[in-house]
């Protein structure tokens, strides 16, 4: 008999004379309720074991963790709590779990805890409704763009462009690093490497996003990139999935229009899909807010600040407006912040852009007209010489969620820039190929995907919103 999801027999219309359920005990009590789960909803269907006919040695293998099938009668539930259950005529066990052993037993663990065992943690309530929100939400991401007409784009994951031009990027070698080949200068020689060059894991698939752009119109990317940054935050991954849309012809403005837009509607989806997820994280969230200081606790539950974000315009502000608001707010003039604010052209940090959102502004900020000097080399360079086309959508509880800017179309301003940053135009001739061939005004964005999770899930550590998170010092599993 072919076994029903948990989801549809707690959503059915009616009492059904035979089932069949799979899934993986999460409690079994007094010898004869079972909760049991297939991963499809945060919700447990109770199974009913008549004890007196089963053998002693079966319920002594019904344990937390052991994955078994239940067949018999989906009846209206005598208890509180759930509309059906199954009263079992047959039971089977699938697959034991040592009880002594089994990690995820039924009670509260700490995330560090959760999070060193990963490869089990999905089968918690809170990381199986995590995992499913993440689900929806990357359908979201790709139902969004499909429905507005842009082609989706597969950027490689091996590359020898710096997109950012930050240098820290993981290096990609077929070298044998116990025996590296020199040239005659004493220097590494990639020309004997797979490839024939120095290539890395890519950190954005921007450079190659726009050169589809310049063709198609609009397309958008969405794939693994990678930071070799050495950062042990709650905020930092060194592996993590990026969106990256890229537009002919929009400007600036089109850009911001795009991003607010698009973030309201993923939300706004996933929302809707996963009303029982969310519920359950919003209470996770308030219980968690429970043990902290007043000053640390969420002024809103989470499904209102979801709603927030829907409910309100996004406040578009100049970076110039952002540093005067800044120098003189109260944490700045108490030197409260950690980095204070003394000039214009300061590189904002987390702090700075938290205070924006979550105290001044109250609402999601785009900030946009950011110093050239503090920006990446293919931002386009406004009429003043100094500041650029750039914008970042700062989030409250994240800070910056989006970075993007109206790329610089010009070739000879482009290449004046990259001849100022040392960037090699040979390294980047394709790149430039497409300012040197029907060039266009055209603008695009980067949204660290595992931070729009962070904020729909609730959730405080961006660890916990990757299956397997890959941090400095850690790649296990």
């Amino acid at each position: 008999m072919k076994h029903t999801k948990v989801k549809n027999l707690l959503n059915s219309e009616t009492t059904i004379s035979e089932v069949n359920a799979k899934g993986w005990v999460r409690t079994f009590r007094n010898n004869q309720f079972i909760a049991l789960n297939d991963g499809s909803t945060i919700n447990n269907i109770q199974c009913v074991v008549d004890f007196e006919n089963t053998p002693e040695e079966t319920l002594k293998r019904i344990t937390t963790g052991a994955a078994i099938s239940v067949t018999g009668a989906l009846v209206e539930s005598k208890g509180a709590g759930q509309k059906y259950e199954i009263q079992v005529a047959k039971l089977e066990i699938l697959g034991d779990s040592d009880a002594e052993k089994f990690p995820m037993q039924p009670k509260k663990h700490s995330l560090e805890f959760l999070r060193e065992n990963a490869h089990l943690r999905v089968r918690t309530n809170a990381f199986g409704a995590i995992m499913r929100v993440r689900s929806v939400l990357a359908f979201a991401v790709h139902q969004y763009f499909q429905e507005k007409g842009f082609v989706y784009v597969n950027t490689p994951v091996i590359t020898g462009a710096d997109a950012e031009g930050a240098g820290e990027m993981f290096q990609v070698t077929s070298l044998p690093l116990d025996n590296l080949p020199k040239n005659e200068e004493g220097n590494i020689d990639y020309k004997k490497d797979f490839f024939g060059k120095h290539t890395n894991l890519t950190v954005s698939g921007q450079l190659e996003g726009e050169t589809f752009a310049m063709a198609l119109g609009q397309i958008y990317t969405f794939g693994p990139t990678f930071r070799a940054e050495n950062s042990n935050t709650s905020r930092h991954l060194a592996e993590f999935w990026m969106i990256e849309p890229e537009v002919a012809f929009n400007d600036l403005n089109d850009n911001m229009d795009l991003a607010e837009d698009f973030i309201q509607y993923a939300i706004k989806y996933t929302m809707d899909k996963c009303q029982d997820d969310l519920k359950f994280l919003e209470s996770r969230l308030a219980e968690e807010d429970k043990s902290k200081p007043q000053a640390e606790r969420s002024e809103m539950s989470l499904l209102e600040k979801l709603n927030f974000v829907l409910e309100n315009n996004f406040k578009r502000v100049s970076y110039t407006e952002a540093i005067d608001i800044l120098r003189d707010s109260t944490p700045n003039k108490k030197k409260k912040f950690s980095y204070i604010i003394n000039e214009w052209g300061a590189d904002l940090q987390s702090e700075h852009e938290r205070y924006l959102v979550e105290k001044h502004f109250k609402c999601p900020v785009i900030l946009f007209d950011y110093p050239a000097n503090i920006k990446a080399f293919y931002m386009r360079l406004n009429e003043d010489g100094k500041t650029v086309r750039a914008m970042d959508i700062l989030f409250p509880g994240i800070g910056e969620i989006v970075g993007g800017s109206q790329r610089e179309e010009r070739y000879e301003v482009l290449v004046e820039k990259m001849k100022a940053l040392g960037i090699d135009e040979e390294e980047l001739w394709w790149y430039l190929d497409t300012r040197r061939f029907g060039s266009a005004v055209h603008s695009g964005f980067g949204l660290g995907f595992e931070r729009l999770v962070l904020f729909v899930t609730g959730m405080t550590n961006i660890r916990d919103v990757i299956p397997f998170p890959r941090t400095p010092q850690n790649a296990e599993f």
